[in-house]
């Protein structure tokens, strides 16, 4: 092989290596994104086991096109089946009187209607509010996790058909202390396009490092409804 033809070999080589793109950092990416998304699971389950030795206070308030309708207060706490346990405060709202006539019957089905609404809207906030580490893992092994780079120390994790198909929640993930800020979930309650659901979580800490969803707030824009929760008063519960 002459010195020309063995030049322009080397050449060609380097040419194609050099327009071929890199794996390494696809590899590092999928990487970096593996050991984020274990240290949210790892901390979203230790959360939780904290938790459960805990009960707390949970304030609602339900605004329907911005104006105040509804306030109330539960006594919170995980029950035997590891699912988040309710208790209403407080005496019940006395039963409206009936309406009489055909725009009486009207009215009672749209508030019948609101109602059942706002029960399944609360629901919906169960499913994303505490975020599962169950469901954390699937997203990443059906391959619908992703991670923008950190900044300040703040990892966003995006997490795509969390709970519905179509929806996301971003977590806004702190890189050193292994926890999560705050998150914020798009979703739905029927349709994708016209039923559009917001929600946005922050988190808070309690003296003995355990975090908790401090806040939420949720959205519907088609109903114009909001729901604001805020949850405080944590007690540690007797060990039995």
């Amino acid at each position: 092989m002459t010195i020309i033809r063995k030049s322009l070999l080397i050449a060609i080589a380097l040419a194609v290596s050099t327009s071929l793109p890199s794996q390494e950092p696809e590899a590092a990416k999928k990487q970096a994104l593996q050991q984020r998304v274990t240290e949210l699971q790892e901390s979203t389950a230790a959360n939780r086991a904290k938790l459960q030795q805990y009960q707390w206070m949970e304030t609602t308030e339900v605004d329907l096109k911005g104006k105040p309708k509804k306030t109330e207060q539960k006594l919170c706490r995980y029950g035997p089946d590891g699912k988040i346990e309710k208790t209403t405060l407080g005496s019940p709202p006395e039963p409206a009187k009936p309406r009489r006539g055909l725009k009486g019957r009207i009215v009672e089905k749209k508030v019948g209607e609101l109602k059942d609404y706002m029960e399944r809207l609360k629901s919906l906030i169960g499913e994303y509010v505490p975020p599962s580490h169950e469901k954390i893992q699937e997203v990443f092994k059906a391959g619908h996790a992703s991670m923008n780079p950190a900044s300040g120390g703040i990892a966003s994790l995006v997490l795509n058909d969390y709970y519905k198909p179509g929806d996301t929640v971003i977590f806004a993930f702190d890189t050193a202390a292994k926890n999560i800020k705050s998150f914020a979930v798009n979703t739905y309650l029927d349709d994708p396009k016209n039923d559009v659901v917001t929600l946005s979580a922050s988190f808070m800490s309690l003296p003995d490092g355990t975090h908790y969803v401090g806040q939420t707030d949720l959205a519907s824009a088609s109903k114009h409804i909001e729901i604001k929760t805020v949850s405080s008063n944590y007690q540690k519960l007797s060990q039995q």
